[in-house]
């Protein structure tokens, strides 16, 4: 083993110990016998996970929403029954009215369990951050997968995985259905889009696994989806079924694997038939997707769900029709652990007993599951209680910056015509117009934050009418400048009629794109400036307000290609216009000769960049330095560092006076990663490394 494989292995064992999956902490059952001891009734409730109605455990006010389904009235009356493994959570169904709220219910529920399977339940919800996130304000509002794509900064996805970690941990939830993994390669895919951190495997792999630590270091499952990835399609799984034909596979599959060298405790299929796994089945049913490729080429053993099982696509296979009894038993036989919202949670026992009965399949299958499902639960410390925070985190200052941070550094800059931008809030006077499902009136209020008067124009739906264009076009001659609000400006005929008659005319346009970034390909001649917000949420436009205001820089890149329909390229993916000027910082120099007397780091002196000593400005020239010294750079106001600059160097001087190798610098956006230098770390790195060999052996996978 060498040194940088041990230390970097070190430093993530040390960052992950307290909530490292596959060891049981002190005083966990014992889950070999509790398995044994259970009925094949039981079994089968610790794998169905699904949606309950109501606000409380004991909430009768959706009776007849969980009798419909379930046969029983309230959401304790459902675990009961079947035993359940784990509960979905859902603004419509009752479960997300507050934090408060939310603890509440958790914690009724976690007793209902108690009192009768006596395992704890899995609380779950889709909590990504952005345009699905069931759990509203209070809890932080993020600006979303794509968003978090165009900033390329692993340590902002840690920082949101570590926001919806906390919050959702504060709340009684210990299992968030995220990160989206998918890389979203079609313009035209209507269920992935903006969820998703981009088109690079590379990238997206990386902002995967650090949203995979930041949840999970608050002992909060992360479940990377969909598997084998859900972006080169053009059909939403909720309402048919996507095919995948072509041979990129092994491009979407990258972040699959970056979530599993990270430790992800959970895998969420795709309902989608990927052609050259499986023609016939899709990945959910397909045992070449879950077992050869996931299990055995992958090397992954933690859990697996399926995708929700009441979206519509299981029952479109042509020829094949199923009912949901079929579904189950073909899940599990695929390898899944966890059946997800079933439509029908009677007709899924009854399947899976009749399997039992025919010998399709056996109760060793299940124990297999359930085995996995129940040391997951007393690893991640769900069995013992644990501790959560108060629920004065949910939606606190902290995390509100967070957000904000995440969309400021989004913010991307794509048209920019003689220098429009940044305007200027002491004389440029603003109105805002635009389509109503981009939400300009969310714009407005922010820009007038910024000192800008602004106006604004507005009108429901998504596609403006005729007289709401004509109006738009005479009130921006009372403006110096029209920003509008676009959010489907690719297909929308409206759309693109609102802002080429607003081009046409003499005052300076500037579009913001509050859809996917593929609208750019559609902003026509004229339009001086062009931003992309990657969603339409208050919290997307505040980096756009601050980047039209100057207050902010833009730092934004385009996480996806963007090309015409003619098939050429319009703006490759990593293409962001600054504001700034680009500088290079230059290499860092440490003197580490025999004896203390002359250890010293050696800043040279580039224009644009300060350097800091752990964390202290410094000017150029010698300082005398002993021990870890770490330095990084930083861009000067009115510069930026080039991509890939390298912009952290770390070095341990040897106290004995041994000459000591120089280290090698950590490249990156202006933060870098750790990096691995001194045998005087050598054994703590091994041993942390042996540590989480043990804890992760069945997990990682060499690259």
């Amino acid at each position: 083993m060498t040194l940088p494989h041990a230390l970097g292995a070190a430093l993530v064992a040390l960052s992950l110990l307290p909530a490292a999956p596959g060891t049981a902490p002190a005083g966990s059952p014992d889950v070999a016998a509790v398995v044994a001891g259970m009925s094949e009734d039981e079994l089968i409730g610790q794998m169905t996970w699904t949606h309950v109605y109501g606000s409380t455990a004991d909430d009768t006010s959706m009776a007849a929403e969980n009798r419909a389904r379930y046969g029983v009235d309230t959401p304790a009356e459902v675990v009961e029954k079947y035993g359940l493994g784990g509960v979905l959570y859902f603004a419509w169904a009752g479960n997300t009215d507050s934090p408060e709220q939310v603890a509440e219910l958790s914690a009724g529920l976690q007793d209902a369990a108690a009192a009768s399977s006596g395992v704890p339940l899995a609380i779950t919800v889709d909590q990504e951050g952005g345009e699905v996130s069931r759990i509203g304000p209070p809890a932080t509002t993020l600006p979303g997968g794509m968003a978090l794509g165009a900033t390329f900064d692993p340590e902002l996805a840690r920082a949101q995985g570590e926001v919806l970690g906390t919050e959702l941990a504060a709340m009684g939830v210990n299992v968030d259905f995220a990160p989206v993994a998918d890389l979203n390669t079609n313009p035209a895919n209507p269920v992935i889009g903006l969820r998703s951190p981009g088109a690079d495997p590379d990238v997206v792999a990386e902002l995967t696994a650090a949203q995979v630590e930041g949840l999970q270091s608050q002992h909060v499952a992360a479940a990377a989806k969909h598997f084998p990835g859900h972006g080169d399609t053009d059909v939403d799984s909720h309402t048919g079924l996507p095919v995948v034909a072509g041979d990129a596979l092994e491009t979407h599959l990258e972040p699959f694997r970056g979530a599993i060298e990270a430790g992800v405790d959970i895998i969420m299929s795709a309902h989608i038939v990927v052609e050259s796994l499986d023609p016939e089945l899709p990945g959910t049913l397909s045992p070449r997707v879950l077992t050869d490729l996931l299990r055995g080429e992958l090397g992954y053993t933690g859990l697996v769900t399926t995708d929700a099982l009441d979206m519509a696509a299981l029952k479109q296979l042509p020829g094949n029709p199923l009912d949901d009894g079929d579904i189950a038993v073909l899940a599990i036989q695929a390898g899944s652990d966890i059946h997800l919202d079933s439509p029908d949670v009677d007709a899924a026992f009854a399947g899976i007993r009749a399997a039992l009965d025919s010998g399709d399949l056996t109760r060793e299958r299940l124990e297999e599951s359930v085995t996995r499902i129940l040391e997951w639960k007393a690893a991640r410390g769900i069995w013992d209680g644990g501790t959560q925070p108060g629920l004065d985190v949910v939606g606190s200052a902290d995390h509100r910056a967070t957000a904000t941070a995440i969309s400021e550094r989004a913010a991307t800059m794509l048209r920019n015509e003689a220098d429009v931008l940044p305007l200027d809030p002491a004389t440029d006077r603003i109105l805002v117009v635009g389509a109503g499902s981009a939400w300009p009136e969310r714009l407005t209020p922010l820009l007038e934050a910024e000192g800008f008067a602004a106006a604004e124009l507005l009108e429901s739906g998504d596609s403006p009418g005729a007289g709401y264009r004509s109006a738009a076009a005479a009130a921006a001659a009372d403006a110096d400048a029209v920003v509008v609000a676009v959010d489907a400006l690719r297909v929308n005929p409206a759309q693109q009629a609102l802002v080429a008659d607003l081009a046409a005319g003499p005052v300076p346009v500037v579009t913001v794109l509050a859809g996917t970034p593929y609208d750019l390909a559609a902003v026509p001649d004229g339009v001086a400036g062009t931003l992309a917000s990657y969603g339409a949420a208050t919290v997307n436009f505040e980096g756009v307000a601050a980047v039209v205001s100057g207050r902010v820089a833009p730092t934004g890149r385009l996480p996806v290609e963007v090309t015409a329909p003619d098939g050429s390229v319009v703006a490759e993916l990593g293409f962001g216009l600054r504001t700034t000027t680009e500088v290079t910082p230059a290499e860092v120099a440490f003197a580490d000769p025999p004896g203390t007397e002359d250890d010293v780091v050696t800043v040279p002196d580039v224009d644009g960049v300060t350097y800091l000593l752990d964390g202290e400005s410094v000017g150029a020239g010698d300082h005398r330095a002993a021990g870890r010294v770490v330095v990084t750079a930083q861009a000067d106001e009115g510069f930026h560092l080039a991509m890939g600059a390298t912009a952290r160097w770390e070095h341990v001087f040897d106290p004995a006076g041994a000459t000591a190798a120089p280290s090698e610098p950590a490249t990156g956006t202006g933060t870098g990663s750790l990096l691995p230098t001194l045998l005087a770390v050598a054994a703590a790195a091994v041993v942390a490394t042996l540590v989480l060999t043990g804890l992760r052996r069945r997990r990682r996978r060499a690259r």
